[in-house]
């Protein structure tokens, strides 16, 4: 088994709902992403995926969120935008970007709100 993992990082205000404590209140993070594919196959270069192409994509999802409210964001309009939450927006988001990459799968997607703490998607 192979797996690729790219980062990327960007940068957000959120508040979340129904919580008691400080991060009830509009705060905001330097965010990290990171992405791991996995796969049996490799292309006829011998990729499993291009990082180029894959860094492309999470830039392009990151970009929805960055520098924004996220709790104005679809689908954090009602999801509470915790970094769980936002480790499966990030999962289903590319596995829906990769759909034509038959040979691979996202294996985990890893969020950090910051330096020392992160939420992780496994499917």
């Amino acid at each position: 088994m192979f797996e690729v993992s790219v980062e990327h990082t960007f940068a957000a205000g959120h508040a979340l709902r129904n919580y008691r404590g400080k991060c009830e209140n509009v705060h905001g993070h330097n965010y990290r992403v990171q992405v791991t594919l996995r796969g049996e196959k490799l292309d006829p270069v011998g990729m499993l995926v291009d990082f180029t192409e894959l860094k492309r994509i999470l830039r392009a999802i990151s970009d929805k969120l960055d520098h924004v409210f996220i709790n104005d964001v679809e689908p954090f309009t009602e999801l509470n935008p915790t970094a769980e939450n936002m480790a499966w927006y990030f999962y289903g988001e590319l596995a829906q970007a990769l759909t034509l990459v038959d040979r691979v799968e996202v294996a985990e997607v890893k969020v950090w709100e910051t330096d020392i703490q992160s939420a992780t998607y496994k499917p």
